[in-house]
């Protein structure tokens, strides 16, 4: 079980301080005979990260990196995405798969900065996550050995992992009442776990910890206006706002008004169906305020495209291709169309639902005059000639059929 790591190496574990990574650090220790760097993201998940460095310390980390990626995490990563429109299975905003591919960059990045032989993580061997992180380190430094103790241990679930970190003194949120297994950032948080495997159950209201019930959302509908430039998100209510600012701002509007709620079967990489609780407030207006706005701005056939495209983007993001030449190339296509992504969009938020109520850009390509009943520049004597021509082959074969 050396996996190529000698006792004394050093070996850096991407860390949250959640129940599987804190169990990681003494493992490592004990199984390996390894110093342990803890990395944690801060990618905006509302810890106190001054806490996750402490209990990564008294469970036996040499060191604790702790990078502050919010900025890069949305401009980078997550708004990229939104540009093209890549949503997983009609409905999940990608929120825990758009930050594996950040988390490993940063990952290569500590293990160089500590001269470390290999990395871990606490992805299981059913998960999506596991595929994601060694992909991301497969493309970017290959000689690392990457060491995923779920595929190793003899550890079978929660309730054991459980087990093992109150033998070792280590404190967990996770309990056998709350088994839930939680990942959290400034784009979403997600929900597996406990009763959710049965998908035959109704989704209970203690699963949710970001999001209000939306029946007890705000009886007065809120009205928001986002700005976007080239595809970017920009202002809101005219006030232009660095991401982060403008990330917090939406979420706190979209949490308040119970917006972004998701319970799916999905099917994972790996070849199962899984059932996952997703809250993604704020990406949900976005995602609505861009396709709004990208209705008004692409042409159709740009627009059917940009729709095969985000299908998929997000089947790349979601298996963790994110370093592949092809998204690469698909990321050049978001780039151009979304030139002509620049405006604003009015939206109303009400009991879980944002809904674009009017948009405006000087790339519109909305004419009114065209467009109006009450006159206007267009002839209807055309639409003769063009119904004759696009009808055509219908003429054709309804002769070759009958003779007539």
């Amino acid at each position: 079980m050396t996996n190529g790591v000698m006792p004394g190496d050093r070996v850096v574990l991407a860390y949250s301080g959640g129940l599987d990574t804190s169990i990681i650090i003494p493992w490592l220790k004990e199984n390996y005979g390894v110093r342990v760097v803890a990395f944690c993201a801060d990618l905006g998940q509302g810890e106190d990260l001054d806490k996750v460095r402490d209990k990564a310390l008294r469970s036996g980390a040499e060191a604790v990196e702790i990078r502050d990626l919010r900025h890069r995490f949305l401009t980078e990563f997550a708004f990229p995405m939104l540009r093209a429109e890549a949503i997983y299975e009609g409905v999940y905003l990608l929120g825990t798969s758009i930050a594996r591919p950040l988390i490993a960059e940063e990952l290569v990045r500590v293990a160089r900065q500590y001269d470390a032989k290999a990395v871990a993580h606490g992805a299981t061997g059913k998960g999506n996550d596991q595929v994601r992180f060694e992909l991301g380190i497969m493309a970017l430094a290959p000689d690392l050995r990457v060491i995923a103790p779920w595929r190793e241990w003899q550890i079978t679930g929660r309730l054991e992992a459980m087990a093992y970190a109150k033998d070792h003194g280590i404190e967990v949120a996770a309990t056998p009442e709350s088994p839930y297994s939680r990942d959290q950032n400034m784009w979403h948080v997600s929900h597996e776990g406990g009763v959710l495997e049965d998908p035959s159950i109704p989704t209970p209201s203690d699963v949710y910890t970001w999001t209000v019930d939306p029946i007890k959302a705000p009886d007065a509908v809120k009205v928001v206006r986002v700005g976007f430039r080239e595809g970017y998100p920009v202002s809101l209510n005219g006030v232009d706002l660095e991401p982060v600012m403008l990330m917090e701002q939406v979420n706190q509007w979209g949490a308040e008004n119970g917006i972004g709620r998701v319970t799916m079967v999905e099917n994972r990489l790996v070849g199962m169906k899984s059932r996952g609780v997703y809250e993604t407030p704020g990406g949900t207006i976005l995602y609505e305020a861009h396709q709004a706005l990208t209705a008004l701005t692409w042409d159709r056939e740009t627009r059917d495209f940009a729709s095969e495209v985000g299908l998929k983007m997000a089947r790349l993001i979601y298996d963790g291709l994110w370093f592949s030449p092809l998204r690469e190339a698909l990321s050049a296509f978001v780039d151009q169309a979304n030139h002509v992504v620049t405006g604003e969009v009015t939206l109303h938020l009400y009991k879980g639902r944002a809904t674009s109520h009017a948009a405006s850009s000087r790339f519109s390509l909305y004419s009114q005059d065209l467009a109006t009943f009450d006159g206007g520049q267009y002839d209807h004597h055309d639409a003769q000639g063009f119904i004759r021509l696009f009808g055509l082959p219908l003429a054709v074969r309804h002769h070759m059929r009958t003779g007539e």
